[in-house]
Formats: structure tokens, sequence, C-alpha cells
């Protein structure tokens, strides 16, 4: 059977990659790398992100030492247009988009499995933290790692029932102490390099700076508390998220949040943990990895990706979705996705507005 490993040079796709081999047998599989990032060659980085060319050099090294065929594909225009140009203009609109997400769904996947399926390939392998279980009518469920410190399925949830019968996660059931030695036990050149922790794109760059050197425009306004009332100015709400907590610079008897963003006033909103939190949100363009929840179905649903699931019961109307938390949370931030779950199962997901 032909397989497809997708390869972005870190430890975690080059061992999914070797665990592929070791199944089929190196020349059943093929290793594909995507080059998402216009970091020049040879520049220093951080060593925490992904994608650039560095690390497609990593991946090649990985899939000589396995021996297997690899390839790179240029999606430099299509991530350009999808994720970076999204995130600049989701900032500027007092948001806070999910890159990841997005690259996911609109850069990685859809070539990917375009591709797989173009090559007939049996399966198609990455690197995430997550595991695909195939139920006994036919179907397959989406579910969270056995490592919950390494769960990704949160950045998973638009995968269909079609992508799913062709994905699969060798790691899902491993830990990253158990990676990192599978890798070495490998003798993988990437055995020990950092993970990727930044956003790719934005890698060594404070978020401000990187937003308005890419035509976000600077802007004074005020810092005011629910009522109205002005405690201090900031420069630009594009510096801001909903729930952030930390780097206020306010002086106030409570640890305050922010609570809203008004983009069209340049005003950020704060209030106490109470006044920040909401009690239900609507969320839009849901995609469902099997069938949809029935309206009023309780479930459990992440507003982060590291955030605690939270108590919810659901109600849809076409593709939004009317969420209501059995007990109010801070953070329901505009732009990020409300990854809906029961259990370990990925139900899917949608984008809180």
């Amino acid at each position: 059977m032909l397989v497809v490993a997708a390869m972005s040079g870190g430890v975690d796709s080059s061992v999914a990659a070797a665990l592929c081999a070791e199944r089929h047998g190196p020349a059943s599989v093929v290793g594909v790398a995507l080059r998402l990032s216009n970091t020049p060659e040879g520049k220093e980085r951080s060593g925490k992100t992904c994608c650039a060319p560095d690390d497609l050099y990593d991946a090649r090294r990985a899939a000589a030492t396995l021996g297997i065929r690899f390839y790179v594909h240029d999606a430099r225009e299509t991530f350009q247009r999808e994720v970076i140009d999204d995130f600049v203009g989701a900032y500027a609109l007092g948001r806070t988009p999910n890159p990841c997400v997005r690259c996911n769904d609109h850069v990685k996947f859809d070539w990917l499995l375009e591709r797989a399926r173009r090559l007939g390939a049996g399966e198609l392998i990455t690197g995430h933290y997550a595991r695909v279980e195939a139920r006994p009518d036919g179907s397959f469920a989406l579910l969270r790692a056995r490592d919950a410190s390494k769960d990704q399925s949160y950045f998973l949830h638009g995968l269909s029932q079609d992508a799913l019968r062709l994905v699969r996660f060798p790691l899902g059931e491993l830990t990253k102490t158990e990676v990192r030695q599978l890798a070495r036990d490998r003798k993988l050149p990437n055995a020990d390099k950092p993970e990727s922790m930044e956003v790719c794109f934005v890698e060594g760059q404070e978020l401000g700076t990187f937003l308005e050197a890419h035509g976000v425009a600077k802007a004074q306004g005020e810092v005011v508390d629910v009522s109205g009332k002005v405690l201090g100015t900031h420069q630009g709400v594009h510096r801001y998220t909903v729930g952030q907590r930390r780097g206020l610079g306010l002086s106030h008897p409570l640890p305050l949040y922010v609570a809203a963003l008004d983009p069209a006033h340049q005003r950020v909103v704060v209030g106490t943990e109470a006044e920040a939190s909401r009690s239900e949100f609507v969320a839009e363009d849901a995609r469902w990895t099997h069938a949809a929840p029935r309206d009023g179905d309780a479930c459990e649903v992440q507003i982060r990706h590291r955030g605690k699931p939270l108590a919810a019961r659901v109600e849809r109307e076409g593709t939004r979705v009317q969420v209501k938390l059995a007990t109010p949370a801070p953070g329901v931030a505009p732009g990020q996705s409300a990854v809906f779950y029961r259990g370990d199962e990925v139900l899917g997901g949608a984008r809180i507005v």
C-alpha cells in the first residue's frame, strides 16, 4: 500500500513517518513537505517554529535516514492568502484568529488529501497527537490523544468523514518522551530538535509590531471599564485579545480582564472576571466530524487550545451554533475556535463571533 507521510521537519512527523516505513516498508512511503514560509534560507531562527527552509532541510535529512522518497510543495502563496492575510485582517477587526486551525483546514489538509488521493494512497500519515477510531457502522471518530498534555485534536476539528477515512495519527497513543526516544533509537537527525511553540510567521517579533508592519494602523485609544469609565490609554486594539489579563498596565483592587474590543472607537473594555465572563455565545461556520449534535444536546466546549473543557448545551441553526455554558467563563474571544467534545471524541467546531 502506498502511504503519504506529511513531514514538517520536526521530530513528531519524522517519527510518524519512521513508524509508517517500518510497517509498510520504505519503498511504500512518500514523504511530503509544504513550504509555507518566506523566511530566507540560512537566516538565524529561534528553533521554535515550523515550515521554514531550515525545517524542510531537517525533513529531507530525516527522509534520507529512513530511506523514503521525499518531495516539497511550494504553498507560500496559498499560505499568505489563507493564513497570514486572514490573521492580520482579523486582529484589525478586534478578533483573535487561530492560524493553526486555518492552516490545517485551508492549506495543509486540503492539499495533502487531494495529493494522496491522486496518488492512490491508502493512508495519509501526520505527526499530530490525536487518534482516529473506526466504528462498527463504518464511520470514523476523531479522538483526543492519550497524552492529554500533547493533545492536538482541537486543531483538527475540521476533518470530515472523507478525510478521517484516509488520515492516520501514529503518535496518538504515545507521549512526547516516548516519541523522542523512538527518534533517538532510529538515529533521526532531528531527535532533539526543540518543539514548535510560536506562530511560525510571527517568530521573533512582538505581535503588535508584526501587525503594524503588515498594514494594521497604529492608533491610540481609551481603556474603559464596563460602565464606560476611562482607566487608561492604549496603542491599538490589535495589541489585545478578549480574556487577556497580563500586560494591561492598570492598577485595580481586583484582577482585570479584557472583556471586549471596540475597534470602531479604539476602545478596550476591561472588567473583573465575573464582568468579563459569558454564559452563552454564538459560533459560525460549524463543521462536524460526523453527525451534528441535536438541539439541546449536552457536550463540552473548548474555547482555547489549552483551555479547560466547559460543560455546555448547543442549539443549531444552519452552520451557526448557539452555545450555552453551564457556568460562565472568561476568554470567549471572537475569532477563536469553539471545539465541541463528548468525552474524548471531537464532534466538530465553529468560529466564535
